[in-house]
């Protein structure tokens, strides 16, 4: 960690003996705006707005131009400052409003409406988990009834396992 900055977001930090602190100490309550509950009107732009409103903010594509350049992948926000840019870290999550979506960073990528889990839970009930064994479709054996019957038991037993109907 450098001494002038915080190790994930480089918020700027104060030094002993600084004169004029609150130039610093606003740049990063800024960057703290930008970064903290994060929500960008568009992921992927590669120009800034020309008449941008403070606060709005956007995930810079990957070839940006104008007062964007050498921002690819950063999250861009308008203040009464000008351009500030926080640079993304695997983990970190923005709310697209022109997508309705999350947005995550990871392996040095955005990725837009991607749930990765390993169950989904609602109320406490685990309604879908690892996926099953494939069910064997009904063959038109002697007695077509019995394969039918066989097929929807073991349908219905998929679907109270995955906890999506009541046992």
């Amino acid at each position: 960690m450098s001494d002038d900055t915080t190790p994930r977001l480089a918020l700027p930090l104060l030094q002993p003996g600084q004169a004029q602190k609150e130039t610093t100490h606003n740049e990063a309550l800024a960057l703290l705006d930008l970064a903290v509950q994060a929500s960008v009107l568009a992921v992927g732009t590669e120009a800034p707005p020309a008449n941008p409103v403070a606060g709005n903010a956007w995930i810079v594509g990957g070839a940006p131009t104008g007062g964007w350049v050498g921002q690819a992948g950063a999250v861009a926000g308008w203040t009464s400052g000008g351009w500030r840019f926080v640079a993304p870290r695997d983990g970190m999550a923005v709310w697209s409003v022109a997508d309705a979506q999350v947005a995550r960073f990871a392996s040095g990528a955005w990725t837009l409406g991607v749930l990765a889990g390993s169950r989904v839970s609602i109320g406490g009930v685990d309604v879908v988990g690892a996926r099953r064994e494939a069910i064997v479709e009904p063959s038109g054996g002697p007695v077509v009834d019995v394969d039918a019957r066989a097929a929807i038991g073991a349908i219905l037993a998929a679907l109270r396992g995955h906890g999506l109907i009541s046992i």
